[in-house]
């Protein structure tokens, strides 16, 4: 996708958060997202509570009330996180739309990382490669690196873009490109399947480095090898029978 609009500097950035049994880590995140300085931007956060069982949704509601650039939703039922980035996707009102993750795996004062091609006209849509990055990056699971990397490979050969790691959560999208796309999955197949609706859009697809600091299923992570197994079918999905 080619546009050829003057590149804008002054706007909002909507970040969207799915939360689910985050209480040990929301308002941690909510409080780094709300330091982060970005010259001439402003910040909405559009945070969905996929059901926790823990008290997450009684802390975003004092978050709410707290910060007026803080909007919460509450699903009924418990979807899954690519549900979740479809409520808050649906209710961005932003110029550019970022997804953080709720844990601590991912830093907000990258986002200036993640924008700059946006800002100076070069893209539509941002990867932030945990791959790429010469930052920080904690060591832990060798066979989910291997996985990934496998997942993003065979993503890649379908879609024809040669991304460094397709499952990366900090995705950044002008607001106008992921109004385009219909969300379909409700758990983490949502990776692959934005990856291949963006690529079919031609946007202009950039990846930078960015720091990870992953976390161990005692401490919360929550992505599974179900997951991957769903990942495959998606790749297969999304790319040929669409």
């Amino acid at each position: 996708m080619t546009d050829h609009t003057p590149p804008i500097r002054t706007g909002t950035l909507s970040i969207v958060i799915p939360v689910y049994n985050e209480a040990a880590t929301i308002s941690t995140i909510v409080e780094a997202v709300q330091a982060v300085q970005l010259d001439g931007i402003n910040k909405e956060i559009v945070i969905v509570n996929d059901c926790s069982k823990d008290n997450t949704g009684q802390i975003l509601e004092e978050l709410a009330k707290r910060y007026d650039n803080v909007r919460v939703f509450h699903h009924a039922v418990n979807q899954g996180k690519g549900a979740a980035l479809r409520t808050g996707f649906q209710s961005c009102t932003g110029d550019w739309v970022i997804i953080q993750d709720a844990d601590l795996e991912y830093d907000p004062n990258e986002y200036h990382i993640l924008l700059e091609p946006i800002l100076t006209g070069k893209a539509d849509v941002v990867f932030g490669s945990r791959f790429l990055g010469t930052g920080a990056h904690r060591v832990v699971y060798y066979w989910h690196s291997i996985g990934n990397q496998f997942l993003t490979t065979l993503s890649n050969m379908f879609t024809n873009i040669n991304l460094t790691d397709m499952e990366t959560c900090y995705k950044l999208f002008r607001r106008e490109i992921i109004g385009k796309i219909r969300i379909e999955e409700n758990r983490f197949g949502f990776e692959p399947e934005i990856t291949a609706k963006v690529a079919r859009l031609h946007c202009r697809i950039y990846e930078v480095g960015i720091s990870y600091y992953g976390r161990t299923y005692e401490e919360g992570k929550k992505i599974g090898w179900r997951d991957g197994v769903r990942a495959i079918l998606c790749i297969l999905k999304y790319n040929l029978f669409r």
